[in-house]
C-alpha cells in the first residue's frame, strides 16, 4: 500500500559528457538505453519507484531544453510533474526547487531525490532500503543518505564515513564526507570499514531540507521563499526563470549535506553502479568469452578482447586485434580510446569543440 504523502524527485538535467559521442547535449545518457536492454535509464528509474510511490507524486527535475523528451519517453507521467530549469546550476538548487514545491502541495510531503541514471540490479532489496529512510525521516528531523557497501577502491566516487553504534533499525550518524579520493586513500578507506561510497540518493521531510537552506544557504532559501506562493500556479514558470540566475552553481552535499549535523546513513547493497563511465557500462554488461562487452546487435568481434563496444543497429562494426579498448560508433563520431584513459574522455570532447566547434558536442 502506498502511501500519499511520499513523494520522489528524479533529477535528469545533466549532459552526461563522460559517455560520449553517444550522449549529446541535445540528448544526454539518460535518455539512452546505454546498456541495450530496450529501456532507457529514465524509463528504468521512473518504473523504479512507481512501484512504491504513487504515480501522481513522482516528479522529474529537468533542463528546458528537455522537457519533450521526458514527455515522449514517460507518457503517463502528469506533464505538470516535469520541472523545466532554466539553466544548469548542480543539484542544490535543483532540490531547494522541489522542496518548496512539495512543502507548498503537501505540508506532510517525505520524499527521496535520485539521480535518472544509475543502475539498480536488486530492485526489492533497494525498495526496501527507500522505505526505510522514508520512514526514519518521517518521525525524525534529520537528512538521510544512502551509503553503498564498497567492493571495492573506487577513485571515482565520493565517500561517507559513519559512526559505529545505530541510532535506528539499519541507520547511522554521518561522520565526515570526502569528494573522490586518489587510490591509496580509497583503500585506507576501505580497509577501515567504516566507509560507504555516496551514491547521491537522499530522503528527508520537506519542512527538514527547507530549515537546513535556510540556516546552510539563506541566500538560496531566500530566493525561493519570496516567490514560493507562486508555486503550483501558472506563475511557477516565471518565478523559477527569475530565481535560477540569481542562485549559485553548488551541490546539495557542499552546500548542506557536509554541514548539517542532522545527516544519517543507511549502508545499504542493492547492486548499485552509478553508470557515469563506459567502463562502468562495460561492467554492468554481459560479456563474451573473450570479455568483449557489446552493446549492439550488429558488430563483428575477431581477436579483441576486453573491449567495450558500441554501435548503432543498422551499421555493421567490424573490430579485429583491439585490446582493452572502448569503441563507440555513432552516425557521426567515431571514439576509439583505452580503457584505462576514459576518464580524459572529457578532455578529449572538450579538444574536439576547440577545433571542431559544438556540433559534436
Amino acid at each position: 500500500m502506498s502511501n500519499k504523502h511520499h513523494y520522489v524527485a528524479i533529477m535528469a538535467g545533466g549532459i552526461g559528457s563522460r559517455f560520449w559521442p553517444m550522449s549529446r547535449t541535445a540528448y544526454p545518457k539518460q535518455f539512452l538505453d546505454v546498456l541495450n536492454t530496450g529501456k532507457t535509464l529514465v524509463q528504468w528509474t521512473y518504473e523504479r519507484y512507481a512501484k512504491f510511490i504513487p504515480e501522481e507524486n513522482i516528479f522529474i527535475v529537468t533542463s528546458e531544453e528537455y522537457v519533450d523528451i521526458v514527455k515522449e519517453q514517460l507518457p503517463k507521467l502528469p506533464v505538470k510533474n516535469i520541472l523545466a530549469e532554466p539553466s544548469r546550476k548542480n543539484t542544490a538548487p535543483c532540490i531547494a526547487y522541489i522542496s518548496f514545491k512539495l512543502a507548498q502541495l503537501d505540508p506532510d510531503a517525505v520524499f527521496v531525490v535520485a539521480p535518472s541514471d544509475h543502475l539498480i540490479l536488486e530492485e526489492e532489496a533497494f525498495q526496501q532500503t527507500a522505505l526505510q529512510a522514508l520512514d526514519f525521516v518521517e518521525n525524525i528531523k534529520s537528512l538521510v543518505t544512502l551509503g553503498i557497501k564498497p567492493t571495492h577502491p573506487n577513485t571515482g566516487y565520493g565517500y561517507i564515513q559513519y559512526e559505529g553504534h545505530e541510532v535506528a533499525n539499519g541507520v547511522y550518524k554521518v561522520k565526515t564526507f570526502t569528494e573522490k579520493p586518489d587510490l591509496e586513500i580509497a583503500k585506507s578507506f576501505i580497509a577501515s570499514g567504516d566507509f560507504l561510497w555516496n551514491a547521491g540518493i537522499f530522503a528527508w521531510k520537506a519542512s527538514t531540507i527547507l530549515t537546513a537552506f535556510e540556516k546552510h544557504q539563506p541566500e538560496m532559501f531566500e530566493l525561493f521563499d519570496q516567490q514560493k506562493a507562486t508555486f503550483n500556479t501558472p506563475e511557477e514558470q516565471q518565478a523559477i526563470a527569475k530565481i535560477y540566475p540569481q542562485c549559485v552553481n553548488i551541490s546539495i552535499d557542499i552546500a548542506i549535506m557536509e554541514k548539517a549535523d542532522n545527516v544519517y546513513v543507511i549502508p545499504s547493497s542493492f547492486g548499485w553502479s552509478d553508470l557515469g563511465t563506459w567502463n562502468s557500462a562495460y561492467e554492468n554488461i554481459d560479456k563474451d568469452y573473450l570479455g568483449n562487452a557489446v552493446a549492439s546487435d550488429n558488430v563483428v568481434v575477431i581477436d579483441a578482447t576486453k573491449c567495450m563496444i558500441n554501435a548503432p543497429k543498422d551499421k555493421l562494426v567490424v573490430v579485429q586485434g583491439l585490446d582493452d579498448f572502448i569503441v563507440v560508433d555513432t552516425k557521426d563520431v567515431l571514439l576509439i580510446c583505452s580503457k584505462e584513459k576514459e576518464q580524459s574522455i572529457k578532455e578529449y570532447v572538450a579538444e574536439v569543440k576547440r577545433n571542431k566547434g559544438d556540433q559534436y558536442i
